[in-house]
Parts: structure tokens; C-alpha cells; sequence
């Protein structure tokens, strides 16, 4: 069984067709401080290229990095714009220091040491670049969906009956304190954006499929739950998901 942070590059074709790309807001914020067209941006875990978009149709160069061969070959395949892809863990990708006014990472900063990324990101940034950490934090469902669901998961998986992995970038979270142990970084920012989306049941659970969490589980007894959860929630139609996107950003210590 792969690493669980190497489960993304497994199922990389589902996770590019139902992972969601980010708020305009989001990018509206980071041009505010990053500027116009021809910023420099390294971005760190590109994935298939739900953030990477965003950035290109700013006009902003991008240097993107991801350990993920298959989901670099989807991002090669679907973006258009200005952008140099490398398959390589940040950890060991060698950045041009002081090169970039932006380096970024959407739901990929926890998979990396913090004592490794913080200076790496430091480094590759000139005078006054921005580290920008952000992702997605599912809400939790309405009632009834709650209701059905959980015998189901006590039943087969209480394991994973718990915050998801995501709400690693909540403000109760470690991200504003991780940024500030480093040294490196001014004072943070953070902002939140909401938004909802309506799935279907199916859809639902094809999201589930990409979560690394569920991806380290054992495939019968995964598939029994996932087949459980669809049955569960097909009387309730489309789903109404809240959602939060969080980003925190600081400019680099001169």
C-alpha cells in the first residue's frame, strides 16, 4: 500500500474530475499583494491543477512541483498558460532562490515537514514574496444527512468517522502557529471563503474516493462502506455542501 500521501497519485483521474478549483476571491486577495501579470509563482503540489488555473489566468508564470507523476501528466493536459511542471517532492526540488514573489500551496502544505517547507519556501522567494497555504475544509452535513451516515460508519468504519484531514487548515488549526515558529515570515493573514456546492449521492461518494484517509483503508471493507453510503443518502437527492476555503499568507523576513 502506497503512503497515504502518495494515495492522490493512485486515483489521479478521479481526483481530477471531481476535486473543485478555487474561489476568484482567493486569487483577488493574493493579486492584491503578489501583483500583476508576469509575478513569479512556485507552486507547491500542483495536483492536476485545481489551484494552477487560477494563477495562469492571472498572466503569472508558474513553476509547478507535485511527486505525483499521473496527476502532473492531468495538470499538462489541462491547463493553458505560462507554466514549467516538475515531478519531484518540494523537499528535495531544487527552487531559484529569491526568485519568486509568490510561492503557493493548495491542500499540500501538512504532507511536508515543517522544518523542511517553511525555509525551502523562504528561500526561493526575493524581498517581500508571499508564502500563501490554503484549502478546502468541508463543513459538516445537515442533520439528516448526519443521521443516516453514522450507523453506517460505526458499523464498518468508525475509524473515519471524524474531522476530515482538511480541517488541518481550520483557524483552530496549526498553520498560523507553524508559520510563525519558522522565524521567517511576518505576521499572517488569514481569510475565509465560503461557498456550497450541490452534489449528487454518487458524486458525493466519488469525492470520498480521493480522500487519502479512505484510500489506506482495506479495499472490501471500503467499498462496502462507500456502496452503503450512496444507497443511504439516494432518497435525499442532491446534497447542499457548505464549504470553507482557508488561506493564510506572510510576507517573508527581509
Amino acid at each position: 500500500m502506497p503512503e497515504q500521501r502518495d494515495t492522490f497519485n493512485v486515483v489521479a483521474a478521479e481526483y481530477d474530475a471531481v476535486r473543485p478549483t478555487y474561489p476568484k476571491a482567493l486569487y483577488d486577495d493574493l493579486a492584491s499583494v503578489v501583483g500583476g501579470v508576469g509575478a513569479r509563482v512556485l507552486e507547491v503540489g500542483c495536483g492536476s491543477g485545481q489551484a494552477t488555473q487560477g494563477f495562469l489566468d492571472r498572466g503569472w508564470q508558474v513553476v509547478a512541483v507535485d511527486p505525483g507523476d499521473e496527476l502532473v501528466a492531468l495538470a499538462k493536459a489541462n491547463l493553458t498558460g505560462e507554466v514549467s511542471f516538475h515531478v519531484s517532492p518540494f523537499e528535495t526540488f531544487e527552487a531559484e532562490p529569491g526568485a519568486f514573489g509568490l510561492v503557493a500551496s493548495a491542500q499540500a502544505w501538512h504532507w511536508i515537514d515543517p522544518k523542511l517547507s517553511f525555509p525551502r519556501a523562504a528561500r526561493a522567494l526575493r524581498g517581500g514574496g508571499v508564502l500563501a497555504v490554503f484549502g478546502h475544509v468541508p463543513l459538516s452535513p445537515p442533520a439528516d444527512i448526519l443521521q443516516r451516515l453514522e450507523p453506517i460508519y460505526q458499523d464498518i468504519a468508525p475509524d473515519l468517522w471524524r474531522p476530515p484531514p482538511q480541517a488541518w487548515y481550520l483557524p483552530g488549526g496549526p498553520v498560523r502557529g507553524l508559520f510563525d515558529a519558522s522565524g521567517l515570515f511576518e505576521p499572517v493573514t488569514h481569510r475565509a471563503f465560503t461557498w456550497t456546492e450541490q452534489v449528487t449521492p454518487a458524486a458525493f461518494v466519488r469525492q470520498l474516493r480521493t480522500r487519502s484517509d479512505y484510500n489506506m483503508v482495506e479495499t472490501a471493507r471500503r467499498e462496502r462502506l462507500l456502496a452503503q453510503v450512496e444507497t443511504a443518502l439516494r432518497p435525499l437527492g442532491e446534497l447542499s455542501l457548505a464549504n470553507e476555503t482557508h488561506l493564510y499568507r506572510a510576507p517573508v523576513r527581509s
